[in-house]
């Protein structure tokens, strides 16, 4: 299910811009930007496993907070939080489907301290076509897969991040302009306030 694979790929997860090198992003410099990043918006492009594209807006707050709206026809919502990850399907009146965010690669960024350096947590740290990519895998669950994560230069920024789960699937999230600094209502990441707000609608 492609917003499964989606809900591994934290964002983020991912939406960070970072200060221009020359050479190939340390992974201390890399956890430390995204330990010291508060708030982060953008648009993005998914592209799924089976080739099918959808868009939308992702928000972020950290630590533990992350949101993802999808445009129509999709209506789906994604939200992280309280330690879960919930889905809500707008076109559906079952309920959200959750998960434990600690069972996600989320997780990996969304934690209040990340540490790249952490061994067996990275397992590519390259550069390629003048973007730095560095993959990783939470190392007490490798086998929820792996988030790359690509950073352009000159500013060096986060471009896109490609998620490949358990069975080898991959989907590619593709960001717009990245805008940080923002303030959200308490609401925006509550699992149980989206939960209300759908129960009440599907009456």
């Amino acid at each position: 299910m492609m917003l499964k694979r989606l809900i591994l790929a934290p964002a983020l997860a991912a939406l960070i811009a970072l200060p221009a090198q020359a050479e190939k992003l340390s992974l201390g410099a890399i956890s430390a930007y995204i330990n010291g990043l508060k708030t982060a918006e953008a648009g993005f492009r998914q592209i799924n496993a089976d080739g099918s594209t959808s868009q939308g807006r992702v928000m972020i707050e950290r630590p533990g907070r992350m949101r993802f709206e999808y445009a129509p026809p999709e209506r789906t919502l994604v939200l992280a939080s309280a330690g879960q990850v919930a889905i809500f399907d707008g076109k559906s009146n079952t309920s959200a489907e959750q998960y434990p965010l600690s069972k996600t690669p989320l997780n990996l960024i969304l934690a209040p301290k990340v540490d790249l350096t952490k061994a067996k947590m990275v397992v590519g740290h390259t550069e390629q076509n003048g973007l730095t990519l560095v993959t990783a895998q939470d190392p007490q669950h490798p086998e929820l897969g792996t988030i790359q994560l690509a950073f352009s230069a000159a500013p060096v920024t986060l471009k896109q991040w490609t998620v490949t789960d358990e069975a080898g699937g991959q989907t590619t999230v593709i960001l717009g302009p990245l805008e940080t600094g923002k303030h959200y209502p308490l609401d925006t990441f509550s699992i149980n306030a989206q939960a209300a707000k759908s129960t009440k609608q599907n009456k």
